[in-house]
């Protein structure tokens, strides 16, 4: 009996194994499990849906507003308040420490140079290569002091203080040389790979004779100054679809005195981004090219830590952002769902100007603590007022007549040889220095994208991959 068990126990075994097993021969596929992706620090989820895109009120400067339509927008990721003054100083001290550990690896000691940089294989079909990276590990020497005996001593303390302005630069002592925060990278023009007649041609198994593309270029010359230029080449790689850009990421303090004649701002021109008081509170001062570049700088962040396989950082179009803000209602005029913009106790629901000439109504004179205000239903803060938002769509009046229904966006690269009109950029949200009508979730305002404001900052969204 007890033989029987056993034996009874391994058929049962062996034919539950072998119906599991794919039959040979046949169609299988080829499938991989791979794990949920879990919430980016510091996003909301915003599921998948729909909403009645467009103004639902008349326009407060009595501009043409296009009519309302349904919209169906895919689930993707979002910050859950503006990037904030803390945020963008990590930018800016990753950009600030590339390049003074950039300098110190090109001392002309070989052996303190090479504490700044390490070799990294690369595997290739012609064999292994080596590539020169930064060793982020190592510390910079942020008070090396000045030795006359030492040369290399002299060496680091001179390329250390050159990260503050210096010589005829100098107006007081210990002021980072904002001139040098320069970033550089490069992306993928997909608005030339899809261009008809730009495709592979897999009859040919190239690219079509006649193709071509138009792409960035950038460089910088000995002085530090950037230059750049349109390139219209043939296509005959991949690699011709890359475009270079280099940028100053340095926020403009200067905003808050040249926006605003005859008014008193030099504190926040000074303090606003420099001071760690105003850590939380949105960056300002900042164009729709440089919001792109942190983007950029971000995705790199997040891949340089190994993480699970995600989408880019990049600015939201339109269509996500008017969704995102009206958290999930159809028809919201604000984000908080109501008509209104006070509560039931008469306090104001948003960072704006809520009387003539009177700024502080609501609390506030300036931008405040990113957070301070309920969030919406998806758990957005801030979606109206504080500081209005760079989208990544491109202005235009007739933008409704030509998208569709389906995740519209109409996001044109502008070069920097195109006209001005080429380069306007829709921002969204209104901002503390505006009135109650440009808060409504459907209010649309453009500015060029190489201008920068005391009242617009940005949010960075992230699509989401799978169901």
């Amino acid at each position: 009996m007890k033989k029987y068990l056993f034996f009874a126990t391994i058929l049962a075994i062996l034919l539950a194994a072998s119906g599991c097993s794919k039959p040979k021969g046949h169609l299988v596929g080829v499938y991989s499990r791979t794990k949920a992706e879990t919430a980016p620090y510091g996003m909301v989820f915003i599921p998948r849906g729909s909403f009645n895109m467009g103004a639902n009120d008349q326009s407060a400067t009595w501009m043409t507003q296009p009519k309302q339509r349904v919209i169906s927008m895919d689930a993707f990721w979002m910050d859950q308040t503006e990037i904030t003054n803390g945020e963008y100083r990590q930018f800016v001290h990753w950009v600030r420490d590339s390049i003074v550990r950039t300098k110190l690896s090109r001392m002309a000691d070989d052996t303190e140079a090479a504490k700044f940089f390490k070799e990294v294989p690369s595997y290739t079909p012609q064999g292994v290569e080596y590539d020169t990276v930064l060793n982020w590990k190592t510390k910079i020497p942020w008070n090396q002091k000045y030795a006359e005996d030492n040369d290399v001593a002299a060496e680091k303390f001179e390329i250390v203080q050159q990260m503050n302005f210096y010589g005829s630069d100098k107006i007081e002592s210990g002021q980072a040389n904002a001139h040098i925060y320069v970033y550089k990278y490069r992306y993928v023009n997909w608005d030339q790979a899809k261009i008809q007649g730009n495709e592979f041609n897999p009859y040919t198994n190239s690219y079509n004779p006649g193709a071509i593309v138009r792409v960035d270029s950038a460089w910088m010359t000995e002085d530090g100054r950037i230059h750049d230029t349109v390139l219209v080449k043939p296509l005959r790689n991949r690699s011709d679809f890359m475009s270079t850009r280099i940028i100053n990421i340095y926020p403009d303090t200067m905003v808050w005195m040249r926006e605003f004649s005859y008014s008193y701002n030099e504190p926040m021109m000074q303090n606003y981004f420099a001071h760690p008081g105003f850590g939380e509170f949105p960056v300002v001062g900042i164009s729709w090219d440089q919001a792109n570049a942190f983007c950029w700088w971000r995705t790199e962040l997040y891949k340089s830590a190994g993480l699970q396989r995600a989408q880019i950082y990049r600015l939201p179009s339109e269509g996500e952002w008017e969704y995102a803000a009206r958290g999930g209602r159809h028809d919201a005029i604000y984000p908080w769902g109501g008509p209104y913009i006070r509560d039931e106790k008469g306090c104001f629901l948003a960072n704006f100007k809520p009387m003539r000439g009177n700024y502080t109504e609501d609390g506030y004179l300036y931008p405040c603590k990113v957070g301070t205000y309920n969030p919406n239903d998806f758990g957005l803060y801030d979606m109206a007022g504080n500081v209005s938002e760079w989208t990544a769509t491109t202005y235009d009046e007739n933008l409704e007549k030509f998208t569709g229904d389906f995740m519209p966006d109409y996001n044109y690269q502008a070069k920097n040889t195109d006209p001005a009109i080429m380069k306007r950029k829709i921002i969204k949200g209104g901002s503390w220095k505006d009135v109650g009508a440009y808060l409504q979730c459907g209010s649309r305002d453009y500015e060029y994208q190489n201008r920068r404001r005391a009242s617009i900052g940005f949010r960075c969204v992230r699509a989401y991959i799978g169901n």
